[in-house]
């Protein structure tokens, strides 16, 4: 004979397993420390300042910027 099965509970388990693959995925992708973020967001304004201080034309800068480097 035929193993019973209930369809109810395949439909939740199968939901289950594709949310745990979408969490897993998102882990992946968006899941860094504190530190990680913060490091990141420094050696992008270390770049930014590089290269707008070996400009060959230096653009205007508006006050708001200077006085605010670091954007706290």
């Amino acid at each position: 004979m035929a193993e019973i099965v209930n369809l109810r509970l395949v439909k939740k388990r199968k939901a289950k397993e594709a949310k745990d693959k979408a969490a897993a995925e998102n882990r992946i992708l968006y899941g860094r420390t504190k530190v990680e973020k913060q490091y990141e967001r420094e050696a992008n304004c270390k770049i930014t300042r590089f290269l707008d201080d070996h400009r060959l034309e230096k653009r205007a800068v508006p006050e708001a910027e200077v006085s605010d480097p670091d954007g706290k």
